[in-house]
């Protein structure tokens, strides 16, 4: 069996499951929905002392288009996926996987659009919602990611010592991750949504799984966030300590007072240097308490 066809078992079945992709490569740059770039808070990690760039994850479909940085020599990093914002894999999200990699860590950020289509070329966020996000379904993205644990694992990662981060719609996948991977040891979730409606593409949602978690999550809110109200994060709070799930038990959240959505985005005019240099430190902590 090739390991396309092992990656396509990994899918349940769906009419989208099996999408050849369209996105075959990752460009340079920030997504063009996000233009102008705020360029004077931008982070901009170099490469010295690693072996960064794209790579090719065998996934269902074909051949997924990935970033990857890991330090230069050595082998059995721990692992650390890294999920995109809902603009996709663009410089902002390579530089994270930079930052992690100068940590020791071997980090991956796959395009989980690309058989949708490619988030970077849209100018108007409603079109990129429409026409390629809310057409994603979560049984592919979870696969995905469980393609790249593979490619890790074969590729001098320690995936006995894999953790997951996210931002906003990857702050969301991050917790779903936590509950679908028993090989997940932690997970640091940045303002993903945590309800919402069910759908045939999003069955459920992370207050859903709240109580089923196999690694511990560390949510990092914005108390001014206008798209995540207050309320469900105290839900999902709640929704944690009442459980007899242990790493569900021991997750947490923590909100940033007067943060807005996307604080951590050097790029974007909502990045607050206080409270993303706090969350950094606190991700990094939460990494290595649990085994990551």
């Amino acid at each position: 069996m090739t390991a396309t066809a092992d990656f396509d078992s990994l899918v349940p079945a769906h009419p989208l499951s099996r999408r050849q992709f369209i996105v075959t490569a990752l460009g340079a740059g920030f997504a063009l929905s996000v233009q102008p770039v705020a360029a004077q808070t931008v982070i901009t990690t170099d490469s010295v002392g690693l072996s960064a760039g794209e790579i090719k994850v065998a996934a269902a479909g074909g051949d997924m288009p990935a970033y990857r940085a890991q330090p230069a020599t050595g082998s059995q990093w721990p692992v650390i996926l890294v999920v995109q914002e809902v603009f996709g894999v663009h410089d902002y999200i390579k530089d994270v996987c930079r930052r992690l990699a100068k940590l020791g860590y071997l980090a991956i950020a796959p395009e989980l659009y690309a058989r949708q289509g490619d988030p970077r070329q849209y100018t108007n966020i409603q079109q990129l919602l429409t026409n390629v996000v809310n057409k994603v379904p979560d049984a592919q993205v979870l696969a995905d990611l469980d393609a790249c644990v593979a490619w890790a694992a074969a590729n001098g990662g320690n995936t006995a010592r894999l953790g997951i981060t996210g931002f906003c719609w990857g702050g969301r996948i991050t917790w779903l991750y936590a509950a679908h991977n028993p090989q997940v040891k932690a997970g640091v979730a940045w303002y993903g949504r945590i309800v919402g409606q069910a759908s045939e593409l999003t069955p459920q949602q992370p207050i859903d799984i709240a109580g089923s978690l196999h690694g511990p999550v560390l949510g990092l809110y914005g108390g001014a966030d206008a798209g995540i109200p207050p309320e469900t994060v105290r839900q999902m709070r709640q929704a944690l300590a009442v459980s007899a799930n242990r790493a569900s038990k021991a997750s947490s959240i923590h909100v940033y007072e007067g943060a807005p959505h996307a604080f951590h985005a050097d790029y974007r005019p909502s990045y607050r240097k206080e409270e993303a240099e706090d969350g950094w430190r606190r991700l990094q902590a939460w990494m290595k308490q649990h085994g990551v």
